[in-house]
């Protein structure tokens, strides 16, 4: 009952972030709301038993992410300009998405339930045959590591390059001011 608290509490504060982040029109405000969104849904997908998702959003949703937004900030204006067209439509068009999910969620089995897919075909699979498939003890490594040892390695490329895109946008800490200068002056 506590985690169902927890995770309605962690909900309420993503809604709350979401529709700050709409209503501000200072960027760099917006980046820093949205670096906390981040932090939050990795909260929740802890709670939720998801820890290796979590680490992926903190790691790219609220870091790389919001190192590149402020890179970006600092490349542009601090406010937003005042929008032209009515926000009816897109308002609309969000209201219909999210009814489509909710509608797209209404036959899953209930969260943690025995007779879900996930435990009656797919894990009861790797509970026995972990052990002589892969010769790994931990079920959650060898399942990481070795079942969906593509997409671990996908992601590892994915954090990899944006880390290096970001120290590429930020520039080289061994470039100083003067080596500037010098460009500068050519």
């Amino acid at each position: 009952m506590n985690t169902i608290i927890v995770n309605l509490i962690l909900f309420g504060f993503l809604v709350l972030t979401a529709v700050a982040i709409m209503r501000l029109t200072n960027l760099f405000a917006t980046t820093m709301l949205a670096g906390l969104f981040s932090l939050l849904a990795a909260a929740l997908f802890v709670t939720l038993d998801a820890v290796d998702v979590a680490f992926t959003e903190a790691a790219v949703g609220a870091g790389i992410s919001t190192v590149l937004m402020l890179c970006a900030l600092a490349l542009t204006v601090r406010d937003e300009k005042p929008s032209s067209h009515s926000i009816i439509i897109p308002f609309v068009c969000c209201l219909i998405t999210g009814a489509a999910l909710i509608y797209g969620t209404l036959d899953m089995p209930a969260f943690g339930s025995a007779n879900s897919p996930v435990q009656t075909h797919v894990g009861g699979a790797y509970i026995e045959r972990t052990m002589t498939d892969t010769g790994v003890p931990n079920i959650v490594t060898a399942v990481l590591a070795s079942y969906r040892g593509y997409d671990t390695l996908g992601e590892t490329t994915v954090i990899f390059v944006a880390a290096i895109s970001v120290l590429l946008l930020i520039g080289s800490p061994l470039r100083g001011p003067s080596s500037r200068k010098k460009d500068e002056d050519v």
